[in-house]
């Protein structure tokens, strides 16, 4: 069954990329309400294994497909802008993207096999460390995801900074053997950075949308948590990730010159606007929920005392 849900998600990766390179507008759209439909589903599914754990994890999808459906009510008038900004990314990708993009997908299957094998000797150990292992192999999961993501954005955005601005074309081969010989390190580090910032935005934008204009003492921390995340977001995000591979700086040096570029010209608030991001992690959530009903329906059927455990 592990091998079943690995090569499930493979099959689902290169599904919603061809389905956002084929019709853009109809993809995004799809994100925004499959992502907090599958998370629903994952939730009863969890909550009916019954076990501690899964009752927890059940309450906290459930809890995560409430606030995907506010924010997806929240940026619906920002679905057009992100239509067309993929709309005209995709239009003239870099040669041989394909070839990355198929690349990065049978890594990252392989690599989750691996790893899934890692959290299936874990269980069978039956020791007190088996959940701090487990959520060890889980964290390098999603590092591992984040750097070979980053390294794929580091050589795409190398490619169209250089055409854009000279009019000339690299070749991808040669970018990306660059990019892992020069910046590797910049691209890990920043993976770790980026991913922080990146969740403290989210967390003090879903604090300020569920207090709205109610002045209360539960809510009273809403100005300080966006203040913190306006802070930190100059310090590290994803726009940084353009000039580590065209300037070879690092990522906290990158994104305050990639920041300042954005205030000089006033983009600040357009850039705050964008989906983009938001598009691929809401695809990613409903990839891992489809793979999650998959594996844990099935071993609820054969083999009820794993179900928690495959199913996360």
């Amino acid at each position: 069954m592990v091998p079943a849900s690995t090569a499930c998600a493979g099959i689902i990766s290169f599904t919603f990329q061809a389905f956002l390179f084929s019709h853009p507008s109809r993809a995004i759209g799809a994100a925004f309400w499959l992502s907090p439909f599958l998370s629903c589903a994952v939730g009863l599914l969890l909550i009916y294994i019954g076990t501690v754990g899964s009752l927890v994890m059940g309450i906290v999808c459930l809890i995560s497909a409430l606030i995907q459906s506010l924010y997806s009510c929240w940026v619906n008038h920002r679905i057009e802008h992100a239509i067309r900004v993929l709309s005209i990314a995709i239009s003239f990708p870099p040669p041989h993207a394909t070839a990355l993009t198929l690349l990065s997908v049978v890594i990252c299957t392989l690599y989750s096999s691996l790893l899934i094998s890692g959290i299936g000797g874990a269980t069978a150990e039956k020791s007190w460390l088996d959940s701090l292992f487990i959520f060890l192999i889980l964290l390098s999961l999603v590092w591992t995801m984040e750097v070979i993501k980053n390294i794929q954005q580091v050589t795409v955005s190398h490619i169209k900074y250089v055409q854009f601005a000279t009019g000339m074309g690299l070749d991808s081969k040669t970018i990306f053997l660059g990019t892992i010989r020069h910046s590797i390190g910049s691209i890990c580090v920043g993976s770790i950075l980026v991913s922080v910032v990146t969740i403290v935005r989210g967390s003090a934008r879903a604090i300020s949308l569920v207090s709205g204009d109610v002045d209360e003492f539960m809510f009273s921390c809403t100005g300080c948590s966006s203040g913190i995340a306006s802070c930190l977001v100059v310090y590290g995000n994803r726009w940084g990730f353009v000039h580590v591979g065209v300037y070879n700086k690092g990522i906290v040096q990158t994104s305050l010159d990639t920041w300042e570029i954005f205030r000089r010209v006033g983009m600040e608030q357009l850039i705050n606007s964008d989906l983009t991001s938001s598009v691929c992690f809401f695809y990613g959530v409903a990839g891992g929920a489809i793979c999650t009903l998959l594996g844990g329906s099935w071993a609820f059927i054969i083999h009820k005392s794993y179900a928690t455990e495959l199913s996360i």
